[in-house]
């Protein structure tokens, strides 16, 4: 079975996405930046969603999960909640 484990900063505008994504390159920490900035109540987690399944999340953000580079901070990305920073941090199993 595939899972994935990821965390999120979920913000309203796509400039307000970028900003933060420099931020964190240049040093500042996802978990830190998600627990002031965003809009989910996973912020207060440092933006932590644990570990899901395809079909768990809304489409767009499923399929950076599950196809995109694991340890990297992709995005922006839109969905019908806003823009969101996704870290992907950990990738297990196969496609059934």
């Amino acid at each position: 079975m595939l899972t994935c484990s990821a965390k999120h900063i979920l913000v309203e505008t796509e400039e307000a996405c970028l900003d933060l994504k420099k931020q964190i390159e240049e040093g500042t920490s996802f978990d830190d930046a998600a627990k002031q900035n965003s809009k989910c109540p996973s912020g207060q987690r440092g933006g932590d969603l644990g570990q899901f399944q395809p079909g768990m999340m809304v489409a767009e953000f499923d399929k950076v999960c599950f196809t995109e580079e694991v340890g990297k901070v992709h995005g922006p990305i839109q969905t019908q909640f806003g823009y969101h920073l996704i870290l992907i941090t950990e990738r297990n199993g196969k496609a059934e």
